[in-house]
């Protein structure tokens, strides 16, 4: 009933690549078509015989909407998402559009036929999907309850924790996302990067310990004198130079988060230059 379908697009950011989920038996659901790959697109196609009726996308990032269109002319299946890549953005998220920098992966042309939210119910022969917004990678980001499974895209995933690029990351938005994550209690979290986690809310905990002992570290660094992004990141990650630009993105999610809640400031508009400074 579940097949996984993995897109040929490894990366240190997408791990062994990006799941691609067909759910049913006759009446077949695509969730995240995956990246343009045309050997993917043609796999995807194979495994659903002619069968797929619609194709659901958790987030408009290029390694997961990209393909979409193509499934979809190929198979006249509506594409249903939250919106584009603009939609869901917090309200401060929205003022930092055009100073934050960021907007790593982003798949501008995706337009979805339908628009989803909160709640919405997608179903077909033999199984039913609820929609759950779960911001934070993402603003658009939708998770996909199914009975006891969570198909939870780019929010957790089973090899690492997920990239927060302001202004489409939002720190404060992933922490309340976690804690709709464990108030649904799934039973099984499926990640659209990695293998299945078994153990929900020991995943949950680890990740927001590993962002709580982050920002401590941020505040840590702070105290010695102020200090930007870029700076930050080389002084407490250790990564090989290639992922220093993906860490410098998480630290300037912290320290928004953190002048969110009056920990920290900055004398200038907050871009990814900005030098922050503890209050």
């Amino acid at each position: 009933m579940l097949q996984t379908i993995l897109a040929p697009n490894p990366s240190p950011l997408t791990g062994p690549g990006t799941n691609t989920f067909l759910l049913g038996e006759d009446d077949l659901v695509v969730i995240d078509p995956g990246p343009a790959i045309d050997s993917h697109i043609q796999a995807i196609l194979a495994a659903g015989a002619g069968k797929i009726r619609q194709i659901l996308v958790t987030h408009a990032h290029l390694d997961h909407s990209a393909g979409a269109a193509a499934l979809a002319a190929a198979t006249g299946a509506p594409v249903l998402a939250f919106g584009d890549a603009d939609a869901g953005r917090s309200p401060l998220m929205q003022t930092l559009a055009d100073t934050a920098g960021g907007g790593e992966g982003r798949d501008t042309a995706f337009r979805p036929d339908r628009l989803l939210r909160d709640g919405d119910r997608i179903e077909g022969a033999g199984w039913s999907l609820t929609a759950v917004h779960t911001p934070g990678h993402m603003g658009n980001h939708l998770s996909f309850l199914w009975d006891d499974q969570l198909f939870c895209g780019d929010v957790i995933l089973g090899w690492s924790s997920t990239l927060i690029s302001p202004p489409d990351g939002d720190l404060l938005d992933y922490f309340r996302s976690l804690d709709r994550i464990e108030a649904l209690r799934p039973a099984r979290l499926i990640p659209a990067h990695g293998a299945p986690v078994d153990t929900p809310a020991v995943r949950i905990a680890e990740l927001r310990h590993h962002r709580r002992d982050r920002t401590a570290q941020i505040i840590a660094a702070l105290r010695e004198g102020p200090a930007g992004a870029a700076d930050l990141a080389r002084r407490i990650y250790d990564v090989p130079p290639m992922l220093l630009p993906a860490a410098t993105r998480n630290v300037l999610a912290h320290l928004i988060a953190l002048h969110q809640l009056g920990a920290v400031e900055t004398p200038v508009a907050i871009t990814p230059e900005s030098v922050f400074s503890l209050r």
